[in-house]
C-alpha cells in the first residue's frame, strides 16, 4: 500500500532529479586548448572584456551572476541561504567589490573581515570561494590561462608592451601584468620568443586543485616559513636544470601562486609574522611578489582575510602596525541582534547535525526563545534594563513596539555600534541542545528544557566569571517571561478556540465603537434589541486594565486608538489587531480573562470525565497539527499555560 509520506518522497525524488539536471546544463562547461593566435582570434573577438578581466572584476561579476537585489532589504543570493542577520556586513562585503571592479583604490587593500567567533566570517569566504567555483564552470565565468603556468596566467600577459596600445584600440581593454618567470624561461627555450604558439587552456577554479583558490592558516607562528605562501627551491629539479636560479627548479606551491587570478583566503591573519603582512600587503598593493633569485612576479587575486577580536585589539597596541591598517578594508561581521535570523542559524545547525540530533522533536518556540536569550547577552543594557532590553530584541526584529518608530532600532545601532560583538555564540546554545538531548535521551525537547539547559551550560562553564554568569541568567529569566510566556498562551488559547481570530477582531471592533461613541458623546443601538443605551464604561475599562492604563489615561489612549484607526481608513486599510500592538496585547488578556474557567478544565490534572477527555483531546490534536507542537509539548503548554494563570 502506498502512503501519503511516499507520495512525498517520490515527489521530492523527482524535483530534486529536475534540478540536478537544470544544474548541469546551467553548469556544463566547454573545455577548450589552442594556441595564443587561436585565442585572440576566437575567444577575443567574441567576448574581449571577459576574458580581460581582473581577479576583482571577475568576483564582482560573480556574485551579479548569481543574483543581488536590493527592495527595501539587501538580498544576494550567493549568501542568503546561509548566512542570517549579517546583511549590512553582506553589504558592505559586495560594496568593496563593486568598487574595486571599477578601478577604485579599494582594490589595493586587503579585505579583512572581524567579528567574535562563530558569526558567519568564515561561512562567508566559504560561500565566496564555492561560488568562484561554480561560476568558472560557466559560460559566462569562462577564464584561460597559459597552459602549464604555475600561477595559470592569462595569455593576454605575453603581448609585448609595444603592441599593447594597439590591442587597447583594438579590443577595448587594457593589458596590465608581466609574464611569469617560468612562462618566460618556455617561451624563450621551447618557443623561440614565438608567443603565438603558446599552448593556451580554459582553466576551471578549484579549491582542492589548486587553482584561483589558495587558503593559509598559521599553525605556529614562531615556525611559520615564508615559503608556505611563496615556494622555495625545489632540490629535486636542481640537478636536472643545474641551477637554482631556473624557474623550473622553484617549487610553485606556495598558496598566493595557487590563488593567482582569484581568491586568497588568510585564516586568522593577525598572528602571522609581520614579514608576512608585508608581503601580503604588498601583494595587494602592487600586485606583485619578490623572492629571491627572480626579478618581481605579477599575481592578480584578491586577498581577502579574518580574524578575530582578541587578535585585532592586540594588534592595535602596536604603533608600528599604523601604517598595515592604512593598507587594509576592514568590515565587522557582528553577530547577529535579531532572534528571527539567530533562531534561522540554529536550524540551520541542526539540518546538519547527526540523525539522532535532527529527529528530536523541538517544540515551535524552542529556537525562538533561545535566540531571544542570546540576543539579550550581546546587548548594551540601558538603566531600566528589563524593560528596555525587552523592547531593544522587539525592535531589533523588527516587530511593533508601542511608543517606538522602526527608525528607533537604527538609531538605537548608530548609538551602540559594538553591540553584537560579544556575547553567546550560536555554537554555545548548539551545544546546550546537543547535551540537553544526549543526557535526557529524549525524543521530545520544550522551551522550558532548553531554558534550564541553557542554565546548566552557564552554571557548568569555567571561561564565565560569576557576575556574569548571574547576568546571564538573568537573562534566561527576562525571555522566558516576556517572551515565551506570550508566545505559548497566544497558542493555547489559538487552539482552545476555533474562531479565535475572528473572535479578537470582533472584539477589537466592539471596543473602537464604544470608545468613538464615548468620545462623541453618543448613543449606541443596541444590534438585537434596537434600543440605544450609553457606551459601555464597565467593558473598556476591563479591557484598558489589562495593560495597565490608569483612570487618569484612558481619555488619551482612546484619542490615540481612534487617530490610528481613522489613520488606516484613510490608507484604504482595515483597523486589526495588529494596528495596535498595546491594544493586541489587552484583547488577547480580555479573552483569556473570558475563557480562564475552561482553561482550568482542559488542562486540569485530576481524573477527567469523558467530556472534559474529548476537549483535552481536541486541544492537544490543534496544538500539533497547526501550531507544531507534538502530543508531548502540547500537554506541557496545557498545563505550563494552567500555571500562569493561576499565578495572575
Amino acid at each position: 500500500m502506498t502512503t501519503h509520506s511516499d507520495v512525498n518522497r517520490t515527489e521530492q525524488q523527482d524535483d530534486l532529479l529536475k534540478s540536478l539536471i537544470e544544474f548541469t546544463k546551467d553548469h556544463r562547461a566547454a573545455h577548450w586548448s589552442g594556441t595564443v593566435s587561436e585565442f585572440l582570434e576566437r575567444v577575443m573577438t567574441a567576448d574581449p572584456k571577459g576574458a580581460a578581466r581582473t581577479s576583482h572584476q571577475y568576483m564582482w561579476d560573480m556574485i551579479r551572476w548569481m543574483g543581488c537585489e536590493e527592495n527595501g532589504t539587501f538580498r544576494c543570493k550567493l549568501f542568503d541561504q546561509e548566512l542570517f542577520g549579517v546583511d549590512e556586513a553582506i553589504e558592505r562585503v559586495v560594496d568593496y567589490f563593486k568598487a574595486a571592479a571599477a578601478g577604485s583604490e579599494v582594490g589595493r587593500r586587503l579585505l579583512l573581515l572581524l567579528g567574535p567567533p562563530s558569526g558567519g566570517k568564515s561561512t562567508l569566504v566559504i560561500l565566496l570561494k564555492r561560488g568562484l567555483e561554480e561560476y568558472s564552470r560557466t559560460e559566462d565565468g569562462a577564464m584561460y590561462a597559459i597552459q602549464g603556468c604555475p600561477v595559470h596566467e592569462s595569455p593576454l600577459h605575453l603581448i609585448p608592451h609595444s603592441l599593447r596600445p594597439r590591442f587597447r584600440e583594438t579590443y577595448g581593454v587594457d593589458i596590465i601584468g608581466e609574464t611569469c618567470p617560468h612562462c618566460r624561461t618556455r617561451l624563450e627555450n621551447d618557443y623561440s620568443g614565438d608567443f603565438l604558439r603558446m599552448p593556451v587552456e580554459r582553466i576551471f577554479i578549484s579549491e582542492a586543485g589548486r587553482v584561483g583558490i589558495g587558503t593559509y592558516a598559521p599553525h605556529d607562528p614562531t615556525t611559520a616559513d615564508l615559503a608556505d605562501l611563496v615556494g622555495s627551491v625545489d632540490l629535486s629539479k636542481v640537478a636536472e636544470y643545474g641551477d637554482e636560479g631556473d624557474p623550473r627548479a622553484w617549487s610553485w606551491s606556495g598558496a598566493v601562486y595557487a590563488a593567482s587570478r582569484g581568491m586568497l583566503e588568510m585564516i586568522e591573519i593577525l598572528k602571522v609574522k609581520r614579514e608576512f603582512l608585508y608581503l601580503l600587503l604588498t601583494l595587494t598593493q602592487e600586485k606583485n611578489v619578490k623572492v629571491s633569485r627572480f626579478p618581481l612576479i605579477y599575481l592578480d587575486e584578491t586577498i581577502l582575510a579574518h580574524t578575530n577580536l582578541a587578535e585585532f585589539r592586540k594588534f592595535l597596541q602596536e604603533s608600528e602596525n599604523e601604517a598595515l591598517l592604512d593598507r587594509m578594508v576592514i568590515i565587522q561581521v557582528p553577530y547577529t541582534l535579531n532572534y528571527k535570523d539567530e533562531a534561522r542559524i540554529y536550524k540551520k545547525l541542526i539540518s546538519s547535525a547527526a540523525p539522532a540530533f535532527r529527529e528530536v522533536h523541538l517544540d515551535p518556540h524552542v529556537l525562538h526563545a533561545a535566540a531571544v536569550f542570546a540576543i539579550l547577552t550581546r546587548l548594551h543594557e540601558a538603566d531600566d534594563k528589563e524593560v528596555e532590553l525587552s523592547k531593544k530584541v522587539r525592535l531589533y526584529a523588527n516587530e511593533e513596539v508601542e511608543g517606538y518608530a522602526h527608525a528607533e532600532a537604527e538609531r538605537m545601532k548608530q548609538r551602540m555600534p559594538d553591540e553584537g560583538l560579544a556575547g553567546i555564540s550560536p555554537r554555545f546554545v548548539i551545544n546546550a541542545l546537543s547535551n540537553a538531548i544526549i543526557q535526557t535521551n529524549v525524543k521530545s525537547l520544550t522551551t522550558m528544557d532548553v531554558l534550564l539547559a541553557l542554565k546548566d551550560a552557564i552554571d557548568n562553564d569555567a571561561r564565565i566569571d560569576p557576575k556574569r554568569k548571574r547576568k546571564w541568567i538573568d537573562y534566561l529569566v527576562l525571555a522566558r517571561k516576556d517572551f515565551y510566556n506570550r508566545w505559548v498562551k497566544e497558542d493555547v488559547h489559538k487552539a482552545l478556540f476555533v474562531s479565535f481570530e475572528q473572535e479578537a477582531q470582533d472584539l477589537l471592533d466592539k471596543y473602537l465603537d464604544e470608545v468613538e461613541a464615548m468620545l462623541d458623546n453618543r448613543q449606541i443601538k443596541d444590534p438585537i434589541t434596537n434600543e440605544e443605551r450609553k457606551p459601555d464604561e464597565r467593558f473598556l475599562r476591563a479591557v484598558e486594565e489589562k495593560i495597565h492604563i490608569s483612570d487618569s489615561g484612558k481619555q488619551s489612549f482612546r484619542q490615540e486608538v481612534v487617530r490610528k484607526a481613522m489613520g488606516a481608513y484613510k490608507r484604504g486599510e482595515k483597523f486589526t489587531l495588529d494596528s495596535h500592538a498595546q491594544l493586541h496585547n489587552a484583547v488577547q488578556q480580555y479573552l483569556f480573562e473570558q475563557r480562564r474557567e475552561v482553561l482550568r478544565l482542559v488542562s486540569s490534572t485530576t481524573r477527567p470525565d469523558e467530556e472534559v477527555r474529548q476537549k483535552i483531546s481536541v486541544v492537544e490534536r490543534r496544538l500539533v497539527d497547526e501550531y507544531g507542537y507534538d502530543s508531548h509539548s502540547a500537554r506541557e503548554a496545557l498545563n505550563y499555560v494552567t500555571t500562569l494563570m493561576a499565578q495572575e
